[in-house]
């Protein structure tokens, strides 16, 4: 390792060397981007991630300085996966320098591929706000460049997102919009149920049961088969026992649902909320008499 670390010293001192000298402009930068990435090389060898990452920000210069932008954004990107493994913010800036790069030569879908990236890493530093900002640029890229699947994917997180910060309406408007692009397409047309299951539990969050029991009525017009599906089942089920205000009731409506079709996290979540508020109503009545 020590010699690795040796070895990448070696070749920045010579990048550095080869600038500072007397040459052709162009060429200059070249041979000095070479060593650079040599360097790099070396430092990654050696997991000297902060070193690796610091000297890809300087082969992209180099890159830059010869006006090579697709070149300068690769070393970026290199930069910023070195970078994830000591300091989320600088991969984070690293990534949107590549981004701008990218966008700037029409690389779009590669820019779409870093925003979703870059939403992945507030999404690990539990950034939750932040990562609603990229993975809806994500989106937009992937949708403008017919990417569906992706594009879905990233709005599906927003989706998620919105609704653990109880952005009810964001979240159900997300959910209903894929549901409905869904429905003409023979691959995505099976998930339909599933998009309008997490609109309908989003509904339920809200605490507004003549919504809930509009939505559903949407939910069939937009998709005639749904009325027959265990979700939409149990939507009627749940919606049913929040306006009876039936603590029982809801708590089997959910146990029997996840005995058939286990529940996620997130699910189990925004549901817990709804019970919540159940028992939080059950209690001021309680209180009344």
């Amino acid at each position: 390792m020590g010699d690795q670390i040796a070895r990448a010293e070696d070749f920045e001192r010579k990048a550095e060397k080869k600038l500072s000298s007397w040459g052709f402009f162009g060429s200059k930068h070249e041979d000095a981007a070479e060593l650079y990435d040599k360097s790099a090389n070396a430092y990654k060898l050696a997991k000297s991630w902060d070193k690796a990452g610091a000297t890809y920000v300087k082969l992209a210069n180099c890159h830059l300085k010869s006006e090579s932008k697709h070149e300068a954004a690769t070393a970026y990107v290199d930069a910023a996966h070195c970078y994830k493994k000591t300091n989320v913010n600088e991969a984070i800036s690293c990534l949107e320098q590549a981004v701008n790069m990218l966008c700037d030569i029409g690389r779009l879908n590669m820019a779409a591929r870093y925003y979703k990236e870059i939403a992945e890493l507030y999404e690990s530093e539990q950034n939750i706000e932040k990562a609603i900002e990229f993975f809806e640029r994500a989106a937009d890229f992937f949708q403008n460049e017919e990417v569906t699947t992706s594009a879905n994917q990233c709005k599906q997180k927003v989706a998620q997102f919105a609704a653990q910060i109880e952005q009810y309406p964001k979240s159900i408007e997300i959910y209903e919009e894929i549901a409905r692009h869904s429905l003409n397409n023979n691959l995505l047309k099976y998930g339909v149920k599933g998009h309008l299951l997490n609109a309908g539990i989003c509904q339920l969050c809200k605490g507004d049961v003549v919504a809930i029991t509009n939505a559903l009525e949407r939910y069939q017009d937009l998709d005639p088969t749904f009325s027959g599906t265990r979700e939409y089942r149990f939507l009627a089920d749940i919606a049913a026992a929040v306006d009876e205000e039936d603590i029982a009731k809801f708590t089997d409506v959910v146990k029997e649902f996840d005995s058939m079709t286990p529940l996620d996290a997130w699910k189990t979540t925004l549901l817990l909320r709804v019970k919540e508020k159940l028992k939080s109503k059950e209690l001021e009545e309680d209180d009344l008499t």
